[in-house]
């Protein structure tokens, strides 16, 4: 078998935002071999126009990838790694390599008529958990964000993630001083109480801080909804780029910590792991370069008995890939996901995906056991695409 074309479609879902509006695209790929066999992945990256930037740099590997042998994954995953090693080969690289890995797991179980967690070592699990994101898409007051939170764990949901401090938009982007006025920490730490006040005290409630602050902020903060909501975990308590800055703050907060969604392969969670800095890890499949490298960075946190939850904000096959390498994960947590893209991920498929309440199933069929409606991604393809 040998591929035979690779191809990135950049696609607006229409899927809604914090603001009840709708915005976002996702990238797929779509990988051909000269069997019939096809196989599929995804590359989003957003914001800042990453997804086209992924894209470009999937048709840059198409040249490298072309006449290839699709199950030689491993020995493509060094070889492209490594071709980035000069500019920088984590981040964008690793984000269309991850594109490019997916598709192959998918061409390798459909030729074997396994399902990818086959290949992988077989399920641990039947099904995997979910923690809620996204729930409180249109809410503003804390009153709306506690009516949301109750109908989420009413539909099945025990772990819930927000990010309530409304002042610190956009999200990861606007960074600046590390701070937040003392109106906006209080409507943020009152949405959070209206939040446990609606779920009660069983309900995880996680906070992702989005990197917005400094350290001093970020302990009082983290300390703060602790003490008056009993928050489950601050995650991203400051920017990625300073390790020392993580250590300060973890050594001076009570409640754990989640780290990674902006971390990348395994050499950026080893000292994570080595130095204790964080309670949970959340690589992201579609980041750290696709099933491969998620598998081997749970390995490395199983190794320090670190739980697993990976990151998911993204498309459909995000939360597919993660799941097949949950499946067979030991130290896996629950993985997230927004309850407000199922929609759109259903519009883009060719069969319903099989969200039960706060669970989430593979269907069993061989590779990733998803597949594309091409009208509907054609008719979903970004205006700025072609």
């Amino acid at each position: 078998m040998k591929i035979t074309d690779v191809k990135a479609y950049v696609v607006k879902p229409r899927y809604p935002d914090k603001a009840g509006t709708f915005e976002g695209d996702w990238t797929f790929v779509r990988i051909d071999t000269n069997e019939g066999i096809h196989g599929w992945g995804e590359a989003s990256n957003s914001p800042g126009g990453g997804g086209f930037l992924s894209a470009r740099t999937i048709e840059l590997l198409r040249q490298s990838l072309v006449g290839q042998d699709p199950f030689e994954s491993e020995r493509l995953w060094q070889q492209n790694y490594r071709r980035f090693t000069y500019l920088g080969a984590q981040g964008l690289p690793t984000v269309a390599l991850s594109g490019v890995d997916i598709a192959l797991w998918d061409i390798k179980g459909k030729a074997l008529g396994r399902p990818v967690y086959d290949l992988l070592g077989g399920k641990l699990r039947d099904s995997i958990r979910l923690y809620a994101n996204g729930w409180f898409f249109g809410c503003h007051t804390p009153g709306q964000y506690g009516a949301a939170a109750k109908a989420t764990v009413e539909a099945g949901h025990q772990a819930l993630k927000l990010d309530p401090f409304l002042e610190m938009l956009p999200f990861h982007t606007g960074y600046l001083s590390g701070q937040i006025s003392a109106e906006g920490e209080d409507l943020g730490c009152a949405i959070v109480q209206a939040v446990r006040e609606a779920v009660g005290d069983k309900v995880e409630i996680l906070i992702d801080a989005h990197g917005h602050y400094n350290v001093p902020t970020a302990i009082r903060l983290a300390n703060r909804l602790y003490e008056e909501s009993q928050i489950a975990w601050f995650e991203e308590p400051v920017p990625p780029e300073s390790i020392d800055a993580l250590r300060a703050v973890r050594e001076q907060v009570a409640p754990s910590i989640c780290v990674g969604e902006r971390l990348f392969t395994r050499f950026d969670f080893l000292p994570i792991l080595q130095q204790g800095l964080a309670d949970y890890l959340m690589p992201d499949v579609l980041w750290t370069g696709g099933i491969t490298e998620l598998r081997k960075i749970s390995s490395l946190a199983e190794a320090y008995y670190v739980p697993m939850s990976p990151h998911n904000a993204m498309g459909p096959l995000q939360i597919v890939a993660g799941s097949h390498v949950m499946m067979n994960t030991p130290n896996f947590y629950r993985l997230e996901h927004s309850t407000s893209f199922i929609e759109a991920y259903n519009r883009l498929t060719t069969e319903p995906m099989n969200f039960h309440g706060g669970e989430f199933s593979l269907s069993g069929k061989p590779g990733l056991g998803v597949d594309f409606d091409m009208d509907a991604l054609h008719s979903h393809l970004h205006p700025d695409s072609a």
